[in-house]
C-alpha cells in the first residue's frame, strides 16, 4: 500500500514523502495514529491544502520536545527486581516497566516513546533510547538492581555480583602484578650503583 506521510517516520521517509508499506503496518499503525494517509489523489489534494498547518504543528511539537529532552536527557531510573545469583532476572523489564518508572520519578513517558532493541533481562545499568518526537530523541540510563542499596553501587560503577572474598583476591592480583614492576627497578638501579663502585675501585 502507499501512503502520505504527515510528518517524519523513522526509517520510513520525511513528512509529505509518497512511500510504500506492508497494508497490515499501514492500517494498525501509521493510518489511525494519523502519520500518513492513503496515496490517492484526493489525499494529496488534502494533503497539499494543509501542508503548512501540519508544518506549524510539527514545528511547536517539536519545539516541546526539545524543551522536554533537555530535562531528562542523561537522566537515570531505578527498577527493582529479583535476579539469580549470576544476575539474570526472574522475568524481563520491558518498556512498560521503564515508563512507568520514569513516571514514579515524575517524567512522564509513554510505552512507546520508549525504544528497546530486546527486554533487558540482567542485573546492570543499561543505556535505553526514548523518542520524544519523530526528530528528537534522548538516551535514558536505566539501573536494575534488586535493591537501592545494590543501584547505588551500580550507579557508582561498582560490580554488584563479585562477592567480597573474589574482590579481595582481585585486589592482590593487581598487588602481585605490579610487584615485579617495583622490584625490578629497584634491582636496575642496585647493579648501576655497583657498577660505579666497582669503577671508582678499579681507578
Amino acid at each position: 500500500m502507499e501512503v502520505i506521510l504527515l510528518e517524519r517516520v523513522e526509517n520510513l521517509g520525511q513528512m509529505g514523502d509518497v512511500v510504500k508499506v506492508k497494508s497490515g503496518y499501514a492500517r494498525n499503525f501509521l493510518l489511525p495514529q494519523k502519520k500518513a494517509l492513503r496515496a490517492n489523489d484526493d489525499n494529496k489534494k488534502v494533503f497539499e491544502n494543509q501542508r503548512a498547518e501540519l508544518e506549524a504543528r510539527n514545528l511547536e511539537r517539536k519545539k516541546e520536545a526539545e524543551q522536554a529532552a533537555s530535562k531528562i536527557d542523561g537522566s537515570s531510573f531505578v527498577i527493582i527486581r529479583q535476579s539469580s545469583e549470576l544476575g539474570v532476572l526472574y522475568g524481563s523489564v520491558s518498556t512498560r516497566d521503564i515508563a512507568e518508572a520514569a513516571s514514579e520519578s515524575g517524567v512522564q513517558l509513554e510505552r512507546a516513546q520508549v525504544r528497546l532493541d530486546k527486554p533487558l533481562k540482567a542485573l546492570g545499568v543499561f543505556p535505553v533510547r526514548v523518542v520524544l518526537h519523530p526528530e528528537v530523541d534522548v538516551k535514558i540510563n536505566v539501573n536494575i538492581a534488586r535493591s537501592e542499596d545494590e543501584a547505588e553501587r551500580q550507579a557508582r560503577g561498582e560490580n554488584v555480583l563479585a562477592r567480597p572474598e573474589d574482590q579481595a583476591a582481585e585486589e592482590e592480583t593487581e598487588a602481585a602484578e605490579a610487584a615485579p614492576e617495583f622490584f625490578d627497578e629497584g634491582a636496575g638501579a642496585a647493579v648501576e650503583s655497583s657498577d660505579e663502585e666497582q669503577e671508582k675501585t678499579e681507578q
